[in-house]
């Protein structure tokens, strides 16, 4: 199954990083498609973060599973731990996911798999120029 990523006008195609029945797959796969605010994630290094607070059934947390702090370029992670807020987090370079409180564990859903040059071009310009958008949607052939 696949999914395509758009960061503003850039258009990206992503596999899904976890298996279909994972808690954060499901967790994920309630909110598409869907469509936010991309930031730059100052804490983490070269990645952004769309918050998902106003859209994330409150309370709920996601058990770690095959949790990362240090994603690849081209990893989306899901975060909807007890240290931060929910957010998705894209890291577009060198990442080490973090909030103010320390160190954070995300969980791997989905994998941008080309084009990684424009995604880091992208990724430096909402860091220069500000907030974004974010849309992501299954593809209806998947």
């Amino acid at each position: 199954m696949n999914a395509t990523v758009s960061i503003g006008t850039s258009t990206f195609r992503a596999s899904i990083a976890s298996p279909r029945a994972s808690a954060s797959w499901d967790a994920l796969a309630r909110l598409l498609p869907y469509a936010g605010t991309v930031l730059h994630a100052r804490w983490s290094g070269e990645a952004i973060w769309s918050p998902l607070r106003t859209i994330w059934p409150a309370a709920s947390l996601l058990p770690r599973e095959n949790a990362v702090g240090e994603p690849r370029p081209g990893q989306i992670l899901l975060y909807a731990g007890q240290d931060s807020e929910p957010e998705l987090l894209l890291a577009y370079g060198q990442t080490r996911f973090a909030s103010g409180f320390g160190p954070l564990l995300g969980n791997p859903v989905l994998t941008i798999v080309d084009r990684l040059d424009e995604l880091a071009s992208v990724g430096r310009s909402i860091l220069e120029n500000g907030a974004g958008t974010l849309r992501i949607e299954l593809n209806s052939n998947s």
